[in-house]
């Protein structure tokens, strides 16, 4: 039996594909791939590809409580206090303020849709 590894590939659903991939390419600061499927907007993420896509058959997005709970999302920017400070700026609701942690400086913010993530400064 192989091996399996990963994850090598990470998506949210999302209300609308266009205004998530502006702001994780925009706001977030993110690479945008070119997606050979309309309904997604992929991004590098270093060694594991990120995106937002559409909805997939029988997902209510608008049923969901919580979008993404009990799951951790983590970006690394090397310069997550700017990245702060950016987010701030724009209006981005900050779920958790930064602070020094194991990965270096972290903080978590809420993105259009309502998923938590959070941005790390340590490599």
């Amino acid at each position: 039996m192989t091996a399996t590894t990963g994850p090598d590939f990470v998506s949210f659903q999302v209300r609308n594909v266009k205004t998530s991939a502006r702001f994780y390419e925009e706001t977030i600061g993110l690479t945008r791939l070119p997606a050979p499927n309309p309904a997604a907007a992929v991004f590098s993420a270093g060694g594991v590809a990120f995106a937002v896509r559409e909805p997939l058959p029988g997902v209510d997005l608008d049923a969901i409580s919580q979008l993404g709970a009990g799951v951790g999302v983590w970006f690394h920017n090397e310069d997550a206090t700017g990245l702060h400070a950016r987010l701030t700026e724009l209006g981005v609701a900050i779920v958790a303020e930064p602070t020094e942690g194991p990965f270096g400086v972290q903080f978590s913010f809420r993105d259009p849709d309502g998923y938590v993530v959070t941005v790390h400064s340590k490599a």
